[in-house]
């Protein structure tokens, strides 16, 4: 178990209390990402301001807003999954992704019949980084390489999440699915 900061390899905490688990993962490389968005946005201003196209105007505004646009999407797509939380408490689990937690997912415990750890979850196996569906595999929110946690549901699908401590979240969701645990059963 990591009890301190210098334990985390890339400064993500995992919180333990009595009824809520918490841990997280970070991507480091979207921020390189997020910086040529930021750049393609620099672009699109720069058209703007000082610009000597003697073309027309309509290209020049094609050019601006496209640029603009292209980068606050590839900004937005970035900063959303530079890393990912996850928490379990008594009744249900929750995924939030990026700085303001969007996209997020709850999914009470009631829904859950089972929990696994997985080393080995790669942004290859589910066609890249971020909110994945794939009707051969299930759903995933993955952020990086690593290990992750894949929820059976009841419904027959599964989801998976990359997490740092995954085999804690495994075990606390284990213990709340278990007859007689904390987890209300519907």
């Amino acid at each position: 178990m990591r009890d301190h900061p210098r334990d985390y390899p890339h400064g993500e905490q995992t919180s333990h209390h009595a009824d809520v688990w918490t841990g997280r993962a970070s991507n480091r490389i979207q921020w390189l990402l997020a910086l040529g968005g930021a750049a393609i946005v620099a672009l699109g201003v720069e058209l703007a301001v000082d610009s000597a196209w003697t073309s027309g105007v309509a290209p020049l505004v094609m050019s601006v807003v496209g640029c603009i646009a292209a980068g606050l999407l590839v900004l937005f797509l970035t900063l959303a999954f530079v890393h990912v939380a996850l928490k379990v408490d008594t009744d249900s689990l929750e995924v939030r992704c990026g700085h303001i937690g969007v996209p997020r997912r709850r999914i009470p415990l009631a829904h859950v019949t089972g929990a696994e750890f997985v080393a080995h979850v790669t942004p290859r196996q589910w066609g890249g980084w971020g909110y994945r569906w794939r009707p051969e595999k299930g759903t995933a929110v993955v952020v990086r390489r690593g290990e992750g946690v894949v929820l059976q549901l009841w419904d027959g699908h599964t989801f998976t999440v990359t997490v740092d401590d995954a085999e804690a979240a495994v075990r606390i969701i284990r213990d709340r699915l278990r007859p007689g645990s904390t987890a209300p059963r519907r």
